[in-house]
Parts: structure tokens; C-alpha cells; sequence
């Protein structure tokens, strides 16, 4: 048996999933009193709220009860401490589809006809829709973040040229497969099991427990997996939870929420949509001497995640590039909108785009090429610091960079596109090369911890619990690999289980990549305080040294003077347990070194950082505007990967993502404040023709991180998103190529047709 670390094997809920045997949240067998539940929402996306009557709803057919903000035990907030975002409207409304209350009835049907008949006044008032706007007003949740080194101003003063430019970025939506739900069942005294398809069980525990005033020990969250989560399902599935819990306990009945496409859309946070201004300062070779940036980032209403993604992105800014003088400030505009929240890469991507946009405008200017200017004003292998104050060190850009262009065949395919230009007046091609760091931690240093619940039973069979839970992307299959690993048994002998504030508590969640990192130390540092156990009987009951114990194979070898002793690791277990040796150990795991001040904007907020590189081949018709991603050639910095196969996977799946937020997932509000992309008719994620038909993708070889990561290895949930800034890069350039290249482009994202179109023009007429 080979080791179980660095294998590829398959995902451990894979063959449940094709045949349709995984069990989600939807799935579990109802008790036959259980309740279904509808929201009743805000017509209005600002105002006051005059009156709200539910009497219409509880005199519907079918319906047992109605709650609103009245009718919570506890305090009215989902937002956790310091904060202040009620479940349900009280005096205001500040979005259009905010929840008002909640409604249960005998059936699903029952309770989203009977919302309906809500009787709500509000008396309107001015909304605020879009980031300009805000600004303008200096309509903020937080106070700007600032990141400031050297003396920008100065060094912008004395450099040889200076450009200014703007552009914006919207949002996107999770499109997660299973939407937000929640199973809420009441037990002896009050309390409750709560079945939530969630990224943060804890946090459901403490937003159901806060809602209905308990302690916490009276909530346990479960889950089991989630149909996709991508961050929508971070904090916003906490008040879908709040809600069931609230109507579970006031009904003494289990409740079941679960939110239509439309109505899920309608109420639930997106990434955030970020309007960018900057002037960067360089000199005659294209080495950038200052930046001056503003980032505008559309918190929607409240605060929520904003102030973590506002931080990722001004970190990020910098991207791959040395800028010895600089001033990021981070503007987190609120506005009469869903309040926008985690998505995968939590505003890393946001940041990532400005450096990008500068330095094909540089290239333009001084007539170079861009490419040679990404990698001249690339970090340099130690010492380099970034603009808050971490030093960028185990840099693997430059393999990254060489090993993506050489995969490419850039300098073949550059002449190649270019020759189908010149023979091409309609349809156009383009090319993009992108460079990639990435910062791995979560923002706020105490979130960066981890517990797992290791049991080994007497027939060696192993049971695995930890605070991660699985989202589809094989969390489990690669935690369970490292117990496997410490005892040297097969991966079939490990039973991961449902995640459960019960027996793991205090968890942070499944976010920032970190899933991996934490959860593997957890269940490495429980499996192997078994094992020494293991270990220290073994050697007293056959009377050796500890050093004469191996484990392999699924096997346990006892080395003695003249003779080896084999049993199997199920025997041993037996043995232990005769011995009345503790097969059962929690393990806990915080991340080390890193450190943050979140007034100055400084410190080491990332453990290590993740490196890779894309190019991307696109082209448009000039005519309608419509593009084509035809080829995409990535490289991936996952240290020595836990799991090959799972990492590939991910690797792919997060690239055509990030093309679908930069390409064609666009979301539109009327000037009512109603969005009105609200499902797979009106909002378009990428589709199966989508992926690029010539699809590479490699790991880096021979990488293993030199920090004390779980067996060597590095986070990827998040990165390879960013991987398609290429196919945006590439997509400039084949706008330019329909314009001359007399002039650089401004192209804002997601790329439609009409802005593919808009961006032409603008060209065209700035040339002429």
C-alpha cells in the first residue's frame, strides 16, 4: 500500500454524486409534522416601515403561524457581536427583498402563496443604487482602509511619466446548485438540531442562539455537505438558519426553509462590484516608480464581510509587482442593495486588476511589451516586501511565469494571432499572460484556528470529525488522507462524518482557502496523539523500545532481538483497548507567525503565498461584441499537493469561474433597486461550451512550501479564480487589435457583448 498523503484519489462522495445517493439538506426524511416556511419581504429597496400586517397570512390555507421582528425571543441581529443586521426589518427597510418575516404551513406551496397576501406600507425614501453615488455622499459602513509606504506624491512628482485612468468591476452572483436551506427540529427543553448548508456551523449555532436568547450549548448545527457554498454561504446562511430555528422553537415544530432561485438571488449577498481610479507613476523602461489608487468596493446595505474583502483587496494590488512608493485606499460604499459578502477569492480578485490594467496602459505608452514589463517589475526572491510590510519569500513567480509561457507556446502563438488579425477585418484574437500571488490566512488572525475528533475503534477502523465541512471541493477525502497517513492504513478504514457543532465547537469557517491547512493539522495532530499512545503500549506489552514500533501498511511491525512481530493495526487497536488505552483524542491547530494591525494596515496577515500563472487565447466579433475563450494554459503553485486529482479539479472549476464573473455574469437592478438577473434566464454562468475547447492545466513540480504546512502542501480553493484576469488581459488585446493599437483600452467586466462593443468604440473614437 502506498502512502496515503499526495495520492490522487477520488473524491469520497464522488460515485453519490453521479448516481444521485448524496444526501442533502432537502433530502432528509421529514417527521410528519414538519413545517415548511416562506419569507415575506420588502416591495421597496429603501424607506420606512409604516405598517406591517400578517393577519391575511395566517387566515391563508394551510398556514399554522407568521412571525416578524415582534416576535424574536432574544435580540433581533444575525451579524454577530459589534454589529447590527436584524433578521427582520423593524422601522426601516434598506433593500429591496429584505426580509420582513416568515411564514410556516403544512406545505411548501401553502406558505409562498400565503406570503403574498402580507399587507406592508412603506413610506419611500431616496436609495442610494450605485457606488458613484455613495461616494459622492460619502455613504460608507466602515471609514476607508489605508495602505500608504513611502511617499507616494513625491515619488508621482519626480517620475518621467504619469497615467491616470478608471475603470469598474461588478459583482457576481454564487450560483451555488443547492440553494440556501435550513432544517430546524426542537428536542427536550428547547433545543435544537439545526440541518444548515452552511460554510460556518458556528455561526449558525451562535446567530439561532442569539435570535432566541439561549446559551449556545442549546444549538447544534449539522451538516453534512453542501451543494456549493463559493462564500454565499459564509454568513448568509446563518439568518436563513435564524429563521427556521425561530419558527421551530415558537411552533414547537421541525421547520424547513428553503429559498426559490428568485427569491435566494433577491436576498443574499453577492461579491462585491468595485469603480477603481489610479495614477500610477514609471520611468523610461517601464518600471513603476509610485501608485496612487482608490478602490470603491459596493458593500451593499450593511456591514457583513465588507471590511475582510475591502482588506483583501488593497493587500492585493500589488499582485506579483514591487512598488516602492504607494497609497491604496479601500472605500466601502454602503448602498440600498442586498449587503454584499464573501465569494471566492474574498476581493483578492478585485485588487489583483488595477496593477494589470496599469501596466498594459504603461506598454502602451512606451511602446513596449507588456509581458517583458510584468516580469521586469516582478518580486525578487527575498527582502522585497509588499506594501504592508510582509516580505514576499519562497517566490515561485518567475517558474510559474516561464513554465505558463513555455506551455503556451506564446512566442509562436503571438505571431500566429497576429497574422490572423491582418488577414481578419471582423473577427478578432487576443492573447493574456498573468501573473499570480496570493495571499493564504484568513484576514483576522483569531479566525485562523482549528479542532478535529479522531476515534479509532477496535476492529482499526477510524472515525474522523473536524470544523471543516465539505462543499463539493474534497475537504474530507484530503483530511481523511493525512489520518490515513499518520496511521499508515488504508483510506477505506477512515469514516469522515457530518460536520457537528457537538463535537467539534468553536469552529471558523470553510473560507480563504485555509480548509486544508487547518482541519489536516487538527486531524494530524489527533490521529497522531493516538498513535504515540498506540506506540507507548505497544512497546511496554512486547517489551521494546518505542523506536521498534512501525506502522505500515495497514500493519503494525514489532522489531525483536532475533524475530519481528507482526499484528494487524486493528489488533493493536484491540490490544490498546485491552490495555485500557484512550483511542479517542481531539487535536487543535493554529496558524503560525502571522499578525495584523487593522489601523495601520500592516503586518503579516498571510502565512505563506500561493503562486501560478495563466495565459489565455480569446477572440470577438467586432460586430455584435460576443467572444470566445479558445484556450487557456495554467500553472498552479499547490506545494506538494495532498491530492493531485481533487487539485486539478479545482484548479479548472475555479478558472471557469472567474471567466464567468469577467466574461458574462452580469447582475442589473432597475432604477427601482430591483435586481432583475434573478435566475439562469436573466443571469448567465458559464455552460459547457464555455470552457475552452484547448484546456491546460499543471501543477508546479517540485515545490513543496518551506513552511510548516500539512505535509508540505498549499491552498487552491481561491487561487486559480484569479487565474482568468488572463482571459480579460487577453481580451484588451484583442480590442486593441480591432482598433489599431493607437490607443489603450478601458474595458470594464464582466465583458458582455455591449461593453466588448462599448469598448471598441471608445478606441475608435479616442484614436481618431
Amino acid at each position: 500500500m502506498k502512502g496515503q498523503a499526495h495520492a490522487p484519489h477520488r473524491h469520497d462522495s464522488a460515485l453519490k454524486h453521479v448516481t444521485g445517493q448524496a444526501l442533502y439538506i432537502d433530502d432528509i426524511a421529514e417527521p410528519p409534522s414538519t413545517l415548511h416556511a416562506a419569507l415575506v419581504s420588502s416591495p421597496l429597496a429603501s424607506g420606512r416601515l409604516r405598517r406591517l400586517d400578517l393577519a391575511p397570512v395566517t387566515a391563508s390555507p394551510g398556514v399554522v403561524a407568521a412571525f416578524a421582528a415582534g416576535d424574536i425571543p432574544g435580540h433581533n441581529n444575525v451579524a454577530g457581536p459589534g454589529k447590527n443586521e436584524p433578521l427582520f426589518a423593524e422601522e426601516r427597510v434598506e433593500y429591496l427583498g429584505q426580509p420582513l418575516g416568515i411564514v410556516v404551513a403544512h406545505s411548501l406551496d401553502a406558505a409562498r402563496a400565503a406570503a403574498e397576501h402580507a399587507v406592508i406600507d412603506v413610506e419611500p425614501t431616496e436609495a442610494i443604487l450605485d457606488v458613484a453615488t455613495a461616494l459622492a455622499r460619502q455613504s460608507y459602513v466602515q471609514a476607508p482602509s489605508t495602505v500608504l509606504r513611502g511617499d507616494p506624491d513625491a515619488a508621482m512628482k519626480s517620475a518621467p511619466h504619469r497615467i491616470t485612468a478608471e475603470f469598474s468591476v461588478g459583482g457576481q452572483e454564487h450560483f451555488y446548485l443547492e440553494g440556501q436551506v435550513a432544517f430546524a427540529l426542537p428536542g427536550e427543553d428547547g433545543d435544537l438540531v439545526v440541518h444548515s448548508s452552511t460554510q460556518h456551523p458556528t455561526e449558525v449555532q451562535h446567530v439561532c442562539a442569539e435570535l432566541l436568547g439561549y446559551d449556545f450549548n442549546r444549538v447544534t448545527t449539522v451538516v453534512r455537505r453542501l451543494g456549493g457554498g463559493f462564500g454565499g454561504k459564509e454568513s448568509n446562511a446563518s439568518w436563513i438558519a435564524g429563521a427556521a430555528a425561530l419558527a421551530a422553537a415558537k411552533t414547537g415544530r421541525p421547520v424547513k426553509l428553503r429559498l426559490p432561485r428568485e427569491t435566494d438571488m433577491l436576498t443574499t449577498g453577492k461579491r462585491h462590484g468595485f469603480d477603481y481610479r489610479y495614477t500610477v507613476g514609471f520611468d523610461d523602461q517601464g518600471r513603476v516608480l509610485a501608485l496612487d489608487a482608490v478602490l470603491a468596493a459596493d458593500a451593499g446595505w450593511s456591514l457583513d464581510l465588507t471590511p475582510g474583502v475591502v482588506a483583501r483587496a488593497v493587500t492585493h494590488v500589488d499582485n506579483a509587482y514591487w512598488l516602492p512608493h504607494v497609497r491604496i485606499v479601500g472605500y466601502a460604499c454602503r448602498t440600498n442593495r442586498q449587503s454584499n459578502t464573501a465569494f471566492r477569492g474574498f476581493g483578492g480578485p478585485q485588487g489583483v486588476l488595477v496593477m494589470e490594467d496599469a501596466i498594459d496602459r504603461i506598454a502602451h505608452r512606451l511602446g513596449r511589451d507588456a509581458n517583458a514589463l510584468r516580469a521586469l517589475n516582478f518580486y525578487r526572491e527575498g527582502g522585497d516586501e509588499t506594501p504592508y510590510g510582509q516580505t514576499v519569500d519562497e517566490n515561485h513567480l518567475p517558474r510559474c511565469w516561464a513554465e505558463a509561457r513555455q506551455m503556451g507556446e506564446w512566442d509562436r502563438r503571438r505571431a500566429e494571432v497576429d497574422a490572423f488579425n491582418e488577414a481578419n477585418p471582423v473577427l478578432k484574437r487576443g492573447l493574456g499572460l498573468f501573473p499570480l500571488k496570493f495571499g493564504i490566512s484568513f484576514n483576522l488572525p483569531h479566525m485562523n484556528q482549528a479542532g478535529a475528533l479522531v476515534h479509532v475503534y477496535t476492529d482499526g477502523s477510524i472515525r474522523l470529525n473536524h470544523g471543516g465541512t465539505e462543499m463539493g471541493q474534497g475537504l474530507f477525502i484530503k483530511v481523511a488522507q493525512v489520518v490515513a497517513e499518520v496511521f499508515k492504513v488504508d483510506i477505506d478504514r477512515i469514516r469522515p462524518s457530518a460536520t457537528s457543532t457537538a463535537e467539534v465547537p468553536n469552529t471558523s469557517p470553510t473560507a480563504a482557502s485555509t480548509g486544508s491547512d487547518l482541519n489536516g493539522w487538527a486531524a494530524w495532530e489527533a490521529a497522531n496523539t493516538i498513535k504515540q499512545r498506540m506506540v507507548a503500549f505497544a512497546a511496554e506489552h512486547f517489551g521494546v523500545a518505542p523506536a521498534d514500533i512501525a506502522f505500515a501498511d495497514g500493519t503494525v511491525r514489532i522489531a525483536k532481538p532475533g524475530s519481528n512481530q507482526v499484528l494487524s493495526f486493528g489488533e493493536l487497536a484491540r490490544l490498546c483497548w485491552l490495555g485500557r488505552v484512550s483511542l479517542s483524542a481531539t487535536g487543535y491547530y493554529k496558524t503560525p507567525k502571522i499578525h495584523w494591525d487593522g489601523a495601520a494596515m500592516r503586518g503579516r496577515p498571510f502565512f505563506y503565498f500561493s503562486f501560478g500563472a495563466a495565459m489565455a487565447e480569446v477572440a470577438i466579433d467586432t460586430l455584435t461584441g460576443e467572444s470566445r475563450v479558445l484556450r487557456a494554459d495554467l500553472v498552479q503553485d499547490c506545494g506538494a499537493s495532498l491530492n493531485p486529482a481533487i487539485d486539478l479539479g479545482q484548479i479548472e472549476g475555479g478558472f471557469v469561474q472567474g471567466q464567468g464573473w469577467l466574461t458574462c455574469e452580469e447582475l442589473w437592478w432597475d432604477g427601482q433597486g430591483r435586481l432583475r438577473t434573478i435566475g439562469p434566464s436573466t443571469y448567465k454562468i458559464p455552460g459547457s461550451r464555455d470552457v475552452p475547447a484547448a484546456f491546460n492545466v499543471r501543477l508546479l513540480d517540485n515545490a513543496p512550501s518551506r513552511e510548516a504546512t500539512i505535509f508540505r502542501s498549499k491552498a487552491v480553493g481561491e487561487p486559480p479564480l484569479l487565474l482568468a484576469t488572463a482571459v480579460w488581459t487577453a481580451l484588451k488585446d484583442a480590442i486593441a487589435a480591432a482598433t489599431g493599437r493607437k490607443t489603450a483600452v478601458r474595458l470594464d467586466a464582466p465583458a458582455t457583448p455591449e461593453r466588448v462593443l462599448a469598448a471598441i468604440e471608445r478606441a475608435r473614437t479616442a484614436a481618431r
